[in-house]
This record gives structure tokens, C-alpha cells and sequence, in this order.
């Protein structure tokens, strides 16, 4: 291995410790927690090594989201993989998509309520998140019915699911009738 070779590897394994150490300072104690100088402190390199890596936090969040975005995408794949016949991939999708915002708030919210600099449904998204979308198209477009163009549905979808993963979080939803609320999102908006 060359020495070049040897400084990118290091170099990226930096960049995945800044990544993975904002996670979990976020999800332990809020985005809020999350500054340079404590990320420093934690992984045990100088403040200008991260900005080395990321010129802030913005950046940082942004890295965090198109991470989540990928776990995402592999989720909801593996869920509707398992699942056999359309209302069951539905089903499965939504299951899995309000389980991971509930699993995962900090990287929900870097995906979708923090500014990370990222941009959505525009030609230079990054890949991570058109894959997410995509993952989502995958089934729903299926089930978008006669007439109705599969992407617009799947952002409506997408939509409803957002709101009830940010309603619920916020204690706006009664947890009890989770379950009927994904049933009715299945049963009203997908034709199946």
C-alpha cells in the first residue's frame, strides 16, 4: 500500500469517527450538543482536524442524514423484500419507515428538519437521498392506481408518513391506534 493510499484510508476513517460520533452525541443529547469543540474532545483530535474534514456543523449534519438516508433505503428494501403481494409491501414500508424515525430521532431529524446543506428532488441531490426516495417509489408506485403519476403519489405518501413520524414523536398522537393509522394511511391511499 502506498503511503497515499495509507493517508486516504486514515483520512476517511477520521471522517467516519467525526460521522459516527456526532450520531451518538445527538441522539444521546440532542443536535444541540453537538459542537465542534465537544466532537474534539470526544474523538481525541484538535478542532482543526475535524474542520479538515467538515467546515461545520451544517456539513456534519448533513453527512449524518445522507447516512441515515442510505440505512433507510436498506430498511425499507429489506422489509418490503420479506413481504408478499402489494398491501403487504405497503404495509411492511410504512411499518418500517415510522419505526426508524422512532429508532433513530436525531438522524430523522438530520434527514429531515435540520439544515445539512443537502438538496432534496432537484438534478444534484446526492445519491443517498435519491435512493431513499427511490426505495420508497419501489412499492409505492405499484399502488399509485390508474392515472395517478407513481413519483407524485409516493411524495404524497412520504408526506403522510413524515407527519405522523413527527406528530407522534411529538406526543401530538395518541401511541395507542399507531397501528390503525398506518392501516388507514394502507387502506385510503393505496390502491391495492
Amino acid at each position: 500500500m502506498s503511503v497515499q493510499e495509507r493517508k486516504e484510508r486514515e483520512r476517511a476513517a477520521r471522517e467516519r469517527l467525526i460521522v459516527a460520533t456526532a450520531r451518538e452525541l445527538a441522539e444521546q443529547q440532542g443536535w444541540d450538543a453537538v459542537t465542534t469543540r465537544r466532537l474534539a474532545e470526544r474523538i481525541e483530535y484538535s478542532q482543526p482536524v475535524l474542520y479538515s474534514h467538515f467546515r461545520g456543523k451544517r456539513e456534519i449534519i448533513g453527512a449524518v442524514a445522507l447516512e441515515g438516508a442510505a440505512e433507510m433505503a436498506a430498511a425499507l428494501r429489506a422489509a418490503t423484500s420479506a413481504a408478499n403481494g402489494p398491501r403487504a409491501r405497503v404495509t411492511a414500508l410504512a411499518r418500517t419507515y415510522l419505526d426508524f424515525a422512532e429508532r433513530n430521532p436525531a438522524v430523522y431529524d438530520a434527514m429531515f428538519q435540520l439544515d445539512g446543506g443537502l438538496a432534496f428532488a432537484v438534478e444534484d441531490t446526492p445519491e443517498p437521498l435519491k435512493d431513499g426516495f427511490a426505495a420508497l417509489l419501489e412499492s409505492l408506485g405499484e399502488v399509485a392506481g390508474d392515472g395517478v403519476h407513481p413519483g407524485l403519489f409516493t411524495e404524497v405518501f412520504w408526506a403522510a408518513l413524515h407527519g405522523l413520524a413527527t406528530l407522534t414523536r411529538a406526543g401530538r398522537l395518541p401511541p395507542a391506534a399507531a397501528e390503525r393509522r398506518v392501516e388507514l394511511l394502507v387502506d385510503r391511499l393505496a390502491v391495492v
